[in-house]
């Protein structure tokens, strides 16, 4: 008989940028909620670390009264470090910590014995990849697609985003408007959303935080108006009744963009997904199945007239297979475990002869 697997005591970094989870937008906030609350799920022993209003059914550790977006009155750069100092000055008491905090907590991994899995979440610009490298050697790095691994890193893993389908409904009969959904921003497409939407003669309702706004004045803000509606951020109920009654999601991003939750909770309340070719959209998006991959704003319009006859329950089908919460945290309980009894980190130079994609699995790591 198969041994049971050990109960690890695992430590979740969390981003304090915003409440975990996050009200509205917090991509990484959600990711470590997610991960949290199914690792307790499954008997581990888990702490978040988080900001003070947070909700969990796990240990809570905070030292930000609140996520710093959020309030303007707080130091980033000081609760950040607080934050991080928190959850490191306790390493002897976990078994691993789960770093879903970006590089900064990179540079504290070497002071302590308990080994690090470090999730990275893009990467924000090349000037921070020198941490990645100086710590690639010792560090456990996970990547969330593998378009986004980076040639001078080792990954254990790469591993997908996962999300809770239960907060997601299948909508078999869509209403009649296209909807963007995220950070309003060049890089996110929010202006050629808008193009298209008008000539395929359709409405758009744009759902998401402001980032740039300078770009919002000058891009979007003159095209308000009959046809194009603004919502703001929009909160957990709002996201799945405004996702499932599009016709499709316009996600026509102008970078290689790490992952995209939007998409993927898209196509959990059965919605195609019209995407530009970028990044891990590819992997995310079947083309012609659960989504329309383009190459630009012409084909994003034709696109627009295909989807009808794309099925909706084959995009659900296709996220409860690849894309749920409890995929996604089986994997990081596999690869917790192996890193908990001692599996070396991998590297660039020892990548080649060690496999580092982590396969997807039907069964949980329960303890």
């Amino acid at each position: 008989m198969t041994p049971a697997p050990e109960r690890l005591r695992i430590a979740v970094l969390a981003s304090i940028a915003h409440r975990t989870p996050p009200r509205s937008y917090g991509p990484w906030e959600q990711v470590a909620s997610t991960l949290a609350e199914g690792l307790v799920a499954l008997g581990h022993d888990v702490t978040l670390f988080a900001t003070a209003e947070s909700r969990t059914t796990a240990r809570l550790h905070a030292v930000a009264p609140r996520g710093y977006e959020e309030d303007p009155t707080l130091d980033a750069k000081v609760h950040e470090c607080l934050h991080v100092a928190a959850a490191f000055e306790r390493a002897a008491e976990f078994d691993v910590i789960s770093n879903q905090f970006d590089f900064l907590p990179l540079s504290y991994s070497r002071l302590v014995r308990t080994p690090v899995v470090t999730t990275v979440h893009g990467f924000s610009s090349e000037r921070i990849v020198p941490v990645y490298r100086e710590y690639d050697r010792t560090a456990h790095y996970v990547a969330i697609s593998d378009a986004d691994r980076h040639p001078d890193l080792g990954y254990d893993a790469t591993i997908h985003h996962g999300i809770a389908l239960e907060q997601f409904s299948l909508v078999l009969e869509p209403g009649t408007y296209l909807l963007f959904l995220g950070r309003i921003s060049p890089d996110k497409g929010t202006h050629a959303a808008i193009e298209v939407a008008r000539r395929a003669g359709l409405p758009l309702v744009i759902a998401g935080v402001v980032q740039d706004e300078r770009y919002f004045a000058e891009r979007v803000a003159p095209l308000l108006g009959p046809g194009v509606t603004w919502v703001g951020a929009v909160e957990p109920h709002e996201r799945d009744a405004l996702l499932g009654g599009a016709i499709a999601l316009l996600h026509l991003i102008a970078f290689a963009e790490p992952f995209g939750l939007a998409v993927v909770e898209a196509l959990a309340t059965g919605t195609p997904v019209v995407a530009r070719r970028l990044g891990s959209m590819p992997e995310i998006i079947r083309d012609g199945v659960t989504g329309v991959l383009v190459d630009g704003v012409d084909q994003a319009v034709d696109a627009v007239a295909r989807v009808p006859l794309l099925q909706r329950a084959e995009c659900r089908r296709d996220v409860e297979e690849r894309f749920s919460a409890a995929r996604m945290v089986a994997d990081y309980a596999r690869l917790f475990a192996g890193v908990a009894a001692g599996a070396p980190a991998v590297s660039r130079s020892s990548r080649a002869s060690r496999p580092t994609v982590a396969k997807p699995t039907e069964r949980s790591l329960t303890p």
